[in-house]
């Protein structure tokens, strides 16, 4: 089984239900991520001083190393946190759940703060202060951090800044890692598709996108030609489709040495018939779920129904409250 290593931005997720009204208000695109900065993060808490609100480890990549971490699979995280009481948080919490932390710690900055706004159809809608995750920089990392890996797990948003991303995947490749990238969000895409293809096209083993992210990057509307666009990037390209389950191709060798490619689509259904409590994380959780079969070798097939199960538990609960028992539980009784 290969070991998974994780590398983000290392947010505090501080979870708030809202009504469609009241999240209009705040000026954010549903469904989409929108950085702020410190004085606009202000603002915003002075707004909802009076909100109920719940606090968990976030970011994405970060979500899905704790996925794995509650299935037992050890993973590592990379990521920039602040010399405050929120950074000390993020790394009693990784401490906790047994994954192995790599933090750079800066004094210039606070720790990074995703406020998520959800909504009563489970939505959410993210208003992200990066803080000290936007400090990281390729100097941060050290080849130390990658090795005793098989897989790099990088989330998207790190894509703001272009020579810490490329100092990431060309050392993953010099060292014989599989990369993986989760396309993080839409707006993501659209703002840098450029360059966001050339690493895709050049580094990226595994993709991971859903369905608007599928559209962003590719350029289509139509799900299976953005997964055929996608395919002819990467050796494994994953369309989440929420509640219609998943879909990918996998580029392998015939009997004659040429490539061809091989589909498969998810049989678990994504999660029980009622209405999901929060879909935060749920494609974090995915790509774990994912992850942990792809680590051990399985078919493809059974890797996309591992990361529906585990989708389908965290959508149960707000933010990433979910136990162990759950996700294992999940796999376990599948029958797959």
């Amino acid at each position: 089984m290969q070991k998974i290593l994780g590398i983000g931005n290392a947010l505090v997720d501080v979870l708030i239900k809202i009504s469609e009204s009241e999240l209009q208000k705040q000026g954010l695109t549903k469904g989409a991520m929108t950085l702020i900065d410190a004085q606009q993060m202000k603002i915003l808490e002075e707004s909802l001083m009076n909100a109920e609100s719940q606090v968990a480890t976030g970011g994405s990549a970060a979500n899905s190393m704790l996925a794995l971490a509650l299935l037992g699979d050890r993973p590592g995280f990379v990521g920039t946190i602040g010399n405050d009481s929120w950074g000390q948080y993020l790394q009693e919490s990784a401490a906790k759940r047994d994954i192995k932390a790599h933090f750079n710690i800066v004094k210039e900055a606070g720790t990074g703060v995703a406020t998520t706004f959800i909504t009563p159809d489970g939505e959410r809608t993210f208003a992200t202060h990066l803080g000290a995750a936007l400090l990281m920089e390729p100097e941060h990392l050290t080849d130390e951090m990658f090795r005793g890996y098989g897989i790099l797990h990088i989330e998207g948003y790190l894509v703001q800044n272009h020579a810490l991303m490329e100092h990431i995947v060309k050392t993953a490749k010099r060292l014989g890692l599989t990369i993986s990238y989760d396309l993080a969000s839409f707006n993501v895409v659209l703002s840098d598709h450029e360059f966001i293809t050339d690493i895709v096209r050049n580094y990226v083993d595994i993709l991971f996108a859903n369905q608007e992210e599928a559209a962003a990057f590719s350029g289509s509307d139509d799900p299976e030609k953005a997964l055929e666009i996608m395919s002819g990037m990467t050796q494994v390209a994953i369309e989440k489709l929420g509640k219609d389950g998943a879909t990918a191709t996998r580029s392998v060798p015939d009997a004659s040495g040429k490539t061809m490619t091989v589909a498969e689509r998810a049989t678990a259904p994504l999660c029980s018939k009622e209405k999901p409590v929060d879909t935060t994380a749920a494609g974090d959780f995915f790509a774990a779920g994912f992850l942990h079969g792809w680590s051990q070798g399985l078919p493809l097939g059974t890797c996309l129904n591992y990361g529906n199960l585990i989708a389908g538990e965290v959508i149960k609960v707000i933010g990433t409250n979910v136990t162990s028992a759950a996700l294992r539980s999940a796999i376990a009784n599948s029958k797959i």
